[in-house]
């Protein structure tokens, strides 16, 4: 070979393998270089002295030497992102997931890197968890080559190039958790190879394709959109995709029918429709036909709570198929019937099974002790009837049980087996047994201990301080009686402690001082005696909350700690106490002098302070009411939530309630009411919207009122009556008196505005609210009614119950509101013919106020009025409306309440416990008949 040829070959050589790896090796110094924190100095062994294929995170192909995979995940690298990784032009994989590399420049954009790198085969480009901004750029599409994308959980915002299409080989695309808004580019639907989307927690407004199923994404196995804003039906064609294993739809805003055609999904694994809180007909009774369509033996999970969905849960699981299951959620939706023995027989692998807030009637079945594996079971807040069964204790798995706001009775069953459970909530229901029988057998590891408003008798056992890691305990509204035992005191991780309504008697013990964690400790309605112990006062590193209201405590008033602060603490109605901060303008205590020597003569005596007593201030009393109504709210167990400001009961001040309403402007207004107006805010950021009541202080009823309201609430918890989660007292910008009650917000407004919407022209515009939603708002309010009235220990009278006044949250469920106008009901006592309250009774509320008849007509300004507002004249007009069979008798028994509730005389009216057992009648009566 002529020498020449040999120079030629060399540079060819030299070329070839010499500078081309050495660009590899000037490309990963140039990445080195822009990062400006390498905590865990991975990046140390990256220098000339050893060869870049063995650099840490560094992989080379075995022929050519050359970088074709960089994996510095999770390593806390901070820094910008070099173009010049572009160069490496065998690299197929970069993972630089869970780093800090933030983009900033305007010019230098994070995708430069996969422009500069469009020649590579097979690129893979795994970016998650960083802190990259801006918009995906078009030129990605020119990544022809693009197999997989993963830029999850960063800042990146805009919409998704239509150039998205022309990835023919992409089949990952993950994009969740940006903000990521517009809808979807139609050349999405047309990538043949994807078989995992992944796009939940963005800000997507769209729909999806009608023939999504039928002619797009034929090898799809898993599709992520939940947490965006997807509307409209569900498409049937969706459900023809029979690759599909995972369907996540999570927290949108579906609507309609869910399609009962999944025979075709065998190898679908998880379902996920929660939280569409209009997906469902709004009562029709084959919403969940779509169970019974599914034809799978893989099927590992269902997840349909927080939706409109009803029909009868018995009828739709009859003939199970997917007996894999592992978690079944259907809480949160208007589904009734019996529970089916057909989940506990067929679906032995479950593991979590919610079945809370829907309206299930009947006992619990006993086959619920076969179910060996579940571990989660909420049945609360439904109207379940009976005994707990006994078999129950066969679960010996199960960590959280709810069964609270039913109407079970007699006593709670054995639960000794139960050694892993960490939450029982048996609240809310007729339970009659001993604290000594539960307490006795439960687990020691329990968490959460929830049994209030029952019939527990006796006593608090000494076994309560076998509890060692219980957080919350709520034993109040029961009938238990005796002293607390010392024991308590080695509960240690105790936070929230709620013995309120019973008659408890002695002492706080001493052992309490040994509750450094505690934060809400409520004691009031008992008789509990002797002086406010000064230790109390010593816990203020943790203590938020503390309710010592209607007891006998005597003697001065510590001034430390928690007791400093009026608004964190009530001691109303205990009137042998004096001293304390000037706020709460109690007597002075008495003093005693000290004796003197010398040539003055000793004074033996005591000299007793003169002064009125005076009665206690509307900022206290408020307060303290407010914060004794204020309770932990439960959702369903492992179901997700936003952040709550409220959690531990947390105050607002004015400024924050001024910013949150923008100056209390007209534009947040949503309401006016006796004595004050309404606006919708979001105090914090995060946070849900609440409704602020802000009291016209200049009106001097206003106060009055207020306090009305709040002792009317302070006694009752319903789940159709308006929730108080906080309060503001204080002074405004200018130092006048305000005041402010901050609710749960109610997004679907006031039924007023549904029945009676103002067109421009001033008359009268009704919304469609059709029957059954009527029904259904009817039976909530005698619900709230009967719970008043009959289920107080002291009945409650509203005195202005009107549409204004009944609040609809975002599933349509009603709830009473507005007690500035409350009074309590004048009872009078059996032996002497007494009265057992001094409460008076005149005319209240809206003057000549009527409300409207079922078909939405106001009675003051109709023609069919022209006579006067009698309910009666009702009667000739609704009999011009005809519907057949059980509807129509559905319809005559709901006007037969509504004429019987408006008789006259008083004597002659229905009592509000049959009206409401007649419109649940009316309900059952309708339902069967769709």
């Amino acid at each position: 070979m002529h020498n020449s040829d040999h120079v030629i070959l060399l540079e060819y050589f030299l070329i070839k393998y010499y500078f081309r790896n050495h660009t590899d090796q000037l490309a990963l110094l140039a990445f080195k270089s822009q990062i400006s924190h390498d905590p865990l100095q991975v990046l140390n062994s990256w220098n000339t002295s050893l060869h870049f294929c063995q650099w840490h995170g560094v992989t080379c192909g075995r022929r050519h030497q050359r970088v074709v995979m960089l994996d510095l995940q999770s390593h806390g690298l901070t820094g910008s992102l070099s173009p010049y990784i572009g160069n490496l032009s065998f690299l197929h994989t970069i993972d630089l997931g869970n780093n800090d590399f933030a983009e900033k420049s305007h010019h230098q954009k994070y995708l430069a890197v996969c422009s500069a790198a469009c020649i590579c085969i097979g690129q893979q480009f795994f970016h998650r968890s960083n802190n990259l901004t801006g918009s995906l750029p078009y030129d990605l599409g020119n990544l022809s080559s693009l197999q997989f994308i993963g830029l999850g959980r960063n800042f990146l915002e805009g919409g998704i190039p239509d150039s998205i299409g022309q990835l023919k080989s992409l089949y990952f695309l993950s994009l969740d958790e940006n903000m990521l808004s517009s809808k979807l580019p139609p050349s999405i639907y047309n990538l043949s190879s994807l078989w995992s989307l992944s796009l939940t927690m963005n800000q997507i407004v769209d729909r999806l394709p009608s023939d999504i199923g039928r002619t797009f994404l034929p090898n799809l196995r898993e599709l992520y959109i939940a947490g965006n804003h997807f509307f409209g039906p569900l498409p049937s064609s969706l459900f023809n995709i029979s690759t599909l294993e995972m369907l996540e739809l999570s927290g949108n805003g579906f609507t309609g029918k869910v399609p009962d055609n999944m025979g075709n999904m065998q190898k679908l694994q998880f379902l996920g429709l929660s939280q569409n809180n209009q997906l469902g007909s709004s009562g029709h009774a084959d919403d969940l036909k779509f169970l019974s369509s599914i034809n799978n033996t893989v099927l590992k999970v269902i997840n349909a709570f927080d939706c409109q969905l009803s029909g009868i849960l018995h009828k739709s699981l009859a003939n199970i198929s997917f007996t894999q299951l592992e978690e079944l959620k259907l809480s949160g939706n208007q589904i009734s019937g019996i529970i089916p023995s057909e989940i506990f027989i067929k679906l032995p692998n479950l593991t979590r099974l919610h079945l809370r807030d829907n309206f299930l009637t009947g006992n619990i079945p006993q086959d619920i002790g076969k179910l060996n594996n579940l571990g989660v079971l909420t049945l609360g807040n439904n109207n379940l009837s009976g005994r707990i069964p006994s078999s129950i204790n066969n679960l010996a798995r199960l960590l959280y049980l709810e069964l609270d706001h039913n109407n079970f009775e007699g006593v709670v069953p054995n639960t000794s087996n139960l050694q892993s459970l960490l939450e029982l909530d048996i609240s809310g229901n007729k339970l009659n047994a001993t604290l000594e029988q539960v307490f006795g057998q439960t687990s020691h590891g329990l968490l959460y201990a929830y049994l209030a408003d029952n019939s527990f008798t006796g006593s608090l056992p000494v076994e309560v301080g076998n509890f060692e890691y219980v957080v919350d305990m709520d034993v109040s509204n029961n009938y238990l009686e005796g002293e607390i035992p010392n024991t308590l005191g080695k509960c240690l991780s105790l936070q929230q402690l709620s013995l309120m309504g019973n008659s408890f008697r002695g002492s706080i013990p001493p052992s309490f001082s040994s509750l450094q964690g505690l934060k809400f400790l409520d004691l009031s309605q008992n008789n509990f005696s002797g002086e406010i112990p000064m230790f109390l006062q010593n816990l203020s590193s943790s203590l938020e909350y503390l309710n010592l209201s209607f007891n006998n405590f005597e003697g001065a008033m510590p001034t430390q700690g928690i007791f400093q602060n009026a608004s964190a603490f009530s001691i109303l109605g205990n009137n042998k106490l004096c001293g304390g901060i000037s706020e709460l303008q109690l007597p002075a205590c008495p003093i005693i002098k000290q004796k003197r020597f010398g040539k003055h003569q000793i004074s033996l005596g005591l000299k007793v302070a003169i002064g009125a007593i005076v009665s206690t201030t509307v900022l206290a009393a408020l307060l303290s009411v407010l914060c004794w109504v204020m309770r932990r709210t439960k959702s369903g167990t492992d179901e997700t939530q936003k952040t709550s400001l409220y959690d531990h009961y947390e105050r607002v001040s004015f400024l924050e309630l001024h910013r949150a309403t923008e100056g209390f402007s007209p534009a947040n207004s949503i309401g006016t009411g006796h004595f004050g107006s309404v606006f919708k805010a979001i105090i914090r950021e995060g946070t849900e919207p609440v409704a602020v009541k802000v009291l016209n202080m200049i009106d001097h009823k206003a106060s009055k009122s207020f306090m009305a309201e709040c002792e009317a609430l302070r006694n009752v918890r319903h789940r159709n009556l308006m929730k108080i989660l906080t309060a503001c007292s204080t002074v405004d910008f200018q130092g006048n008196d305000f005041k402010a009650i901050i609710f749960k917000f109610m997004p679907n407004g006031s039924l007023e505005n549904w029945l009676h919407s103002i067109r421009s022209d001033g008359s009268y515009l009704a919304k469609n609210l059709n029957l059954s939603r009527r029904l259904n708002i009817a039976i909530d309010v005698a619900s709230a009614l009967d719970y008043l009235h009959n289920q107080c220990e002291t009945p409650i009278i509203h005195c202005d119950l009107k549409p204004s006044n009944i609040l609809l949250d975002e599933d349509m469920v009603a709830h009473v509101g507005d007690f500035g106008l409350a009074k309590f009901l004048q009872r009078k006592n059996s032996n002497s013919g007494t009265t057992d309250t001094t409460s008076s009774f005149s005319p209240r509320g809206t003057i000549g106020y009527i409300p409207p008849d079922v078909y939405g007509k106001k009675a003051d300004d109709d023609e069919e009025f022209e006579d006067g507002p009698d309910l009666h004249r009702l009667q000739d007009c609704l009999a011009t409306h005809h519907e057949s069979g059980k509807t129509e008798e559905c319809i005559t028994s709901i006007i037969k309440v509504g004429v019987e509730c408006s008789m006259p005389s008083a004597s002659e009216r229905m009592g509000i416990k049959d009206a409401l057992k007649e419109l649940v009648a009316a309900k059952k009566l309708y339902q069967s008949a769709r």
